[in-house]
């Protein structure tokens, strides 16, 4: 089955899946013209510095890189150059949860409280870790309020102790850091050990991941690039409240590649990661016509860019939305597209894949513009696999 509805993109992307020679899946130079025409204006159009994008098709990798990663130092982008994730992190904290319950040190049915004692008996209490993972434990913000310190353990759990549900666990979906931070330090509590510590030396090598990193080495430094916010000036991430778990990862578009040809064909992967990646392509919650699973954001086929949109819009990320709890929790139906936005004050990034046919797509950029722009573009380039 064919996601894209009676386009070019059908016949060819029908074509590509069942391609004997990878070489033959892209014509190199026709795809370098067509992610030109695509990335170029959009670059002018937000003064974006740099970009990395990187396309895998049948196995077939390809990379296509824009601009720099510091105007100051004038140096180029490269797919080896560090770029922050923003929210596209949540995709391994929730694999790392999936490796953790894979593991049976963690549970979707347990409560926070069972590792932090300090939240029994509160309202956070009463929402599973699937509800923290998913953003439907009853209401809690995009971010944390500007009161909670980073690195401050108590005001942490007195915000969480104090938090008022606007709604019961499992009933709607509000996007939320705090939600998802929980989720990952609950995760890493499980494990009995740091999230940095957990990611970098468990996960992260257990993906093939060699330059990715909560906390960019000294040695990596001069690949990491700079992210300019809306003023233009230069800047990188704040350590705020969670941020290791929620939007703390800084990779290049090689790794980010493998990342997507680990979830497109994870039966590659060896034993427990395997199973960890599968877990991640489980959906638990409808919400219009996007499905939450845990990190990646699911679209049924036939997916459409309307759909798209609709499911990475300004609503989707800032307002509550009803959800509609799956029983049982379902895995993807053949055709599905995944995909998950982040942002920082300085980068903007995109990834989708779709494990049936092979494709997915990687955007990395070290300025934020808008969603709707990024993921215009990503289904446009896919469009271009032919």
């Amino acid at each position: 089955m064919n996601i894209f509805p009676k386009t070019c993109l059908s016949i060819a992307l029908a074509a590509l899946s069942s391609a004997p020679n990878p070489s033959q899946a892209a014509d190199p130079a026709l795809l370098r013209t067509a992610v030109d025409r695509i990335i170029t204006p959009l670059m002018a159009q937000y003064q974006v510095p740099g970009m990395a994008v990187a396309v895998t098709v049948d196995g077939q990798t390809m990379f296509f890189n824009y601009g720099l990663a510091s105007k100051e130092a004038k140096a180029p982008v490269s797919e080896h150059t560090l770029f922050e994730l923003g929210s596209v992190s949540k995709t391994f904290t929730a694999t790392l949860a999936s490796h953790a319950i894979d593991q049976g040190k963690l549970s979707l049915d347990d409560h926070p409280g069972k590792y932090m004692p300090q939240l029994k008996g509160s309202a956070v209490d009463r929402a599973s870790v699937l509800h923290l993972g998913t953003y439907t434990a009853g209401g809690f913000p995009l971010q944390f309020p500007d009161e909670v310190a980073a690195n401050d353990d108590a005001q942490m759990l007195t915000y969480f102790r104090n938090w008022k549900p606007d709604a019961a666990p499992g009933t709607q979906r509000r996007y939320s850091n705090p939600s998802l931070g929980l989720f990952g330090h609950v995760t890493a509590l499980a494990l009995h050990t740091d999230f940095r510590a957990a990611m970098e030396q468990q996960l992260f090598p257990a993906l093939g991941l060699r330059h990715s990193y909560i906390q960019v080495p000294d040695s990596a430094m001069s690949d990491y690039a700079w992210g300019y916010d809306r003023n233009d000036h230069p800047v990188r991430v704040r350590p705020d409240v969670f941020a290791a778990e929620t939007y703390g990862v800084k990779s290049t578009s090689a790794d980010m590649i493998r990342f997507v040809q680990a979830n497109i064909a994870p039966e590659r992967l060896a034993e427990p990661m395997r199973r960890a990646v599968e877990g991640t392509h489980i959906g638990y919650f409808d919400i219009g016509e996007m499905r939450q699973g845990l990190g990646w954001e699911q679209y049924r086929a036939p997916v459409t860019l309307e759909r798209l949109l609709a499911g990475n819009s300004e609503t989707m990320i800032n307002d509550a939305n009803p959800a509609t709890a799956l029983t049982p929790p379902q895995a993807a139906p053949r055709g599905t597209l995944f995909n998950k936005t982040g942002s920082t004050r300085g980068f903007g990034a995109y990834v989708a894949f779709v494990p049936e046919q092979k494709i997915g797509i990687v955007m990395l950029a070290n300025k934020s513009f808008p969603i709707p722009a990024r993921v215009k573009a990503g289904y446009e380039i896919l469009q271009q696999l032919r």
